[in-house]
C-alpha cells in the first residue's frame, strides 16, 4: 500500500503558473512582460537611429506621418511653413483654422504633441517657439525646401 500512495504523490502534476496566479492576473503579467520587451526594443532602435542620424535622408511624407495625426495638424504645419522664419502667433493660427473650430490653446497643445512625436522617433523638433510665435525649425525648412527644390528641377 505504501507504494501506491508514493506513486500517486509522484504522479501528481504541479500547478501551472497560470493556475497559481489566476488566468486574468497571469495574462496581465504576460502583457507587462511583452510591453517591457517592446520598450527595450524601441529604445535600442532609437539609440541606433541616433547614432546613424547623419546618414539618413528624411522625406516629407515620412515626417508628416510621424508628426501629424490628423488634417488639422497638417494644416498647422502648412501654415507655419508658409509663414517662414517669422512664424505665427497661436491666435493667428487659430483664426486661419476657423473652419476646424480650433482655439489658440489647442493649437499650442497640438504643436507640442507634434514635436514630442518627432522628438521620440527622430530626435529632432519640427516647430520651435520664438518669443510668442511658433515657427518651423531649420530641420523642417531643409526637408520642405528640398521638396520644393526637386519639384522646380523636374519641370
Amino acid at each position: 500500500m505504501e507504494t501506491e500512495t508514493g506513486d500517486v504523490a509522484e504522479s501528481r502534476k504541479k500547478r501551472s503558473r497560470e493556475a497559481r496566479a489566476g488566468r486574468v492576473k497571469y495574462t496581465l503579467q504576460l502583457i507587462r512582460e511583452v510591453q517591457g520587451d517592446v520598450r527595450d526594443l524601441e529604445l535600442m532602435a532609437r539609440t541606433v537611429f541616433a547614432g546613424l542620424k547623419g546618414l539618413f535622408h528624411f522625406e516629407k511624407p515620412l515626417i508628416e506621418k510621424i508628426c501629424c495625426s490628423d488634417e488639422v495638424e497638417r494644416e498647422i504645419l502648412q501654415l507655419l511653413l508658409e509663414a517662414g522664419d517669422g512664424g505665427l502667433l497661436p491666435k493667428e493660427l487659430a483664426a486661419r483654422l476657423a473652419g476646424y473650430r480650433v482655439q489658440r490653446n489647442q493649437v499650442s497643445r497640438r504643436i507640442v504633441r507634434m514635436n514630442k512625436r518627432l522628438q521620440k522617433e527622430i530626435g529632432e523638433k519640427l516647430v520651435e517657439q520664438r518669443g510668442w510665435h511658433w515657427a518651423v525649425t531649420s530641420f523642417a525648412l531643409e526637408i520642405w525646401g528640398e521638396e520644393n527644390g526637386r519639384a522646380e528641377h523636374t519641370h
